[in-house]
């Protein structure tokens, strides 16, 4: 009887462990994909860098993304048409989508945003706390955001 309580208790840390939130970056700019890879995964993200837009269904597929941190301009395939795709994928449909932009502005180009499922944007460049900031609202961890200057 000790031992199976005991066995229970283990079971239960085990449920009760909390697990990092999973980050999918995608993004052709290099540089910046190693910064933000870094910045993250020393605040505590576990997170997938692509600098390649064609490899996110499949990767998304081994890694389970809790949230997708997505440059709209890129090419061949562009920010827009992966968030389009993520929002009709039954896999990807709940997984929030924050894009980065410093060229998306527009009212209209915000309207996209909503259309293809853009939970969030962010402009380059942007402050690392205004990052994570963005990033923990869209995971549902924050009841407000913090933004200073739209940055």
């Amino acid at each position: 009887m000790i031992s199976t309580n005991f066995q229970e208790q283990q079971d239960e840390q085990m449920l009760t462990i909390p697990t990092k939130p999973r980050i999918l970056i995608v993004d052709d700019n290099v540089e910046l994909l190693e910064e933000l890879e870094n910045l993250l995964s020393m605040g505590g993200y576990d997170v997938t860098a692509l600098s390649d837009g064609t490899q996110v269904f499949d990767v998304a597929l081994k890694n389970k993304p809790d949230l997708i941190l997505l440059d709209l301009k890129m090419s061949p395939k562009s920010g827009f048409q992966i968030a389009d795709e993520a929002r009709n994928s039954l896999f990807l449909k709940d997984v929030p989508v924050v894009a980065m932009t410093g060229f998306f502005t527009e009212k209209q180009h915000f309207l996209m945003m909503k259309l293809c499922g853009i939970k969030t944007s962010i402009l380059k460049p942007f402050r690392p706390l205004n990052l994570i900031t963005k990033i923990e609202f869209a995971l549902g961890n924050r009841l407000e955001e913090y933004d200073t200057d739209g940055t």
